[in-house]
């Protein structure tokens, strides 16, 4: 399945672990036929918009992310107006990163209001990293940029597009819950939080919850059990022994990759990942 549209259709939010630079990579490692796509932690979705499958699966554990993503495909002209109401100085940041200290008053939010406070935090953040304390609590500070561009309205209108002329299922909670009712010929690509590849290198705070190496494990047991149902599937997660040795029965690559997104800049840079198939 060849790229089409990249130029026009890309991530709307810049996401830790996102696979933008490794497309030329991952697409041609994907299976010739299918018949949906399925993505169980489908983040800044490059590889989705990449393909631009017409039927597919898309899930997060994070539920702000994929109200963005229900959010640009129902309600995207009132999207774009609330996008232009917020301001890029520093108080304002601040001010808007404040609204979920009270759930009271952010449960009281339209998805359209969470939704654009979201994409408006991802552009103006520190490095747009998407970072949630132990309450759940938006906590990335302020960026600092000179000129960020918080309305893109012909990306957000196009994927919107695409979210509506193709059947796409979207999903926010727990992977296994997609994995479970797959079709057969389904394919699955599997983008989990990383294996820390360090003690100190270990970021999953996309939700409270984070992803222990017990969660490593659950998935390896999931996917396992995708094949012995027949169903194809590719994963990608850090090179460590640990993944290495969980998947050792599987078709595995490692590749390098460059990591874009951080909070600190000097561990940013090209690292080791897997790519795990159960085909060849």
């Amino acid at each position: 399945m060849k790229i089409v549209n990249k130029n026009v259709i890309s991530p709307v939010l810049k996401w830790a672990g996102g696979k933008r630079q490794l497309l030329e990579t991952l697409v041609p490692l994907l299976p010739k036929h299918y018949s949906i796509y399925c993505e169980p932690f489908v983040g800044g979705g490059a590889l989705l918009f990449a393909l631009q499958p017409q039927l597919a699966c898309i899930n997060d554990n994070n539920h702000e992310l994929m109200r963005v993503y229900v959010v640009i495909k129902n309600n995207v002209d009132a999207l774009i107006d609330r996008l232009k109401k917020f301001q890029k100085d520093k108080e304002h940041f601040y001010e808007v990163r404040s609204w979920d200290r009270n759930q009271d008053t952010y449960n009281c939010l339209s998805d359209v209001e969470k939704a654009a406070r979201i994409i408006y935090l991802n552009k103006t953040c520190f490095n747009g990293l998407f970072r949630v304390n132990a309450s759940g609590e938006f906590n990335v500070p302020y960026g600092s940029y000179a000129n960020p561009n918080i309305v893109n309205e012909p990306l957000l209108r196009a994927v919107s597009s695409y979210l509506n002329e193709a059947e796409i299922e979207i999903c926010a909670g727990d992977y296994a819950k997609i994995l479970n009712k797959l079709p057969e010929n389904a394919f699955v690509y599997l983008d989990p939080p990383y294996d820390p590849v360090s003690t100190t290198a270990s970021f999953t705070s996309y939700t409270k919850d984070g992803f222990s190496r017990e969660e490593q494990i659950r998935l390896r047991q999931y996917c396992d059990e995708l094949n012995k149902r027949g169903i194809k599937f590719m994963l990608s997660n850090s090179a460590t022994d640990f993944i290495c040795k969980q998947y050792a029965k599987y078709n595995i690559e490692i590749i390098s990759a460059k990591r874009l997104v951080g909070a600190d800049a000097s561990r940013r840079g090209k690292i080791k990942e897997v790519i795990v198939r159960n085909y060849g």
